[in-house]
């Protein structure tokens, strides 16, 4: 799980209704018109951007972004640096095993097209291909959080709006001021931290894990061709060291000499 995110959410939401309550009453805060006009209107409006699949879909998108946990690159390259030394010594049908045993699915399915004797070029576009679909819905998933951050301050001002018409259509009625400047007020504020409290934040936490899982995904490509190819453990760890930052790899070099 990752813990950045649920303490983020609760940071921002609990901050919010603490801040309410020292200043007032949290019953002032809430109004069911203006929950209809922003959550209706967000929701609705992001119907008629994307098909009803992709929206009830999005679930999946704000779970992965809040439980899925990227590997850690030294983990992948100890993992492929170990198939490559097997590899050296017994060939590749000796990762025949590893390849049916193998917890990753996207690793395990490039090790069975290396040890099947595919094509270089052709297992490299099969995972190629198979990268950019993973990438393309997970854009997709970022796009919808994104819409949904751009509309529900948009329907925050059309409730107001409302509020100030409904309200100005009242005026020789003072008893019903109050109530039309609530309204008024409170889409906005339902749109503001609606859309800066959850579905930006998560739009830009699901688009950082992408690209931290194409990352890995990419090193798994180099490192199964680099293996296929015969080359040593050595040059194979020195291909996948490159994809780290600098602080990475020294800490990476770091462990090793302390194993060592």
């Amino acid at each position: 799980m990752d813990i950045a995110t649920v303490v983020g959410l609760v940071l921002a939401f609990g901050l919010i209704v603490w801040s309410i309550l020292l200043g007032g009453d949290l019953s002032g805060f809430i109004d069911l018109p203006s929950v209809a006009i922003v959550l209706g209107g967000t929701f609705g409006a992001m119907l008629v951007n994307f098909p009803l699949p992709r929206i009830l879909g999005v679930v999946k998108v704000i779970k992965k972004t809040v439980l899925f946990a990227v590997e850690d690159p030294d983990a992948v390259i100890a993992k492929l640096v170990r198939y490559a030394e097997r590899a050296r010594r017994e060939g590749m049908l000796a990762l025949e095993e590893d390849s049916e045993n193998e917890p990753d699915a996207f690793l395990r399915k490039g090790l069975r097209l290396a040890v099947d004797g595919t094509d270089p070029q052709l297992l490299e576009k099969i995972l190629e291909t198979d990268v950019a679909q993973i990438e393309s819905r997970h854009a997709e998933g970022s796009s919808i959080l994104s819409t949904g951050g751009t509309f529900a301050p948009a329907f925050g001002m059309i409730g107001t709006l409302v509020g100030l018409v409904n309200m100005l259509s009242s005026l020789e009625d003072p008893t019903q001021i109050g109530a039309g400047m609530a309204t008024a007020l409170i889409t906005t504020f339902y749109g503001a931290v609606l859309a800066n409290a959850f579905f930006l934040p998560m739009a830009g936490k699901l688009e950082m894990r992408s690209k931290e899982e194409m990352l890995v995904k990419q090193m798994i490509i180099d490192g199964i061709m680099a293996i296929q190819s015969g080359d040593s453990p050595r040059i194979v760890e020195e291909k996948l060291k490159s994809f780290l930052s600098p602080t990475l790899r020294r800490k990476l070099d770091e462990s090793k000499e302390k194993a060592a």
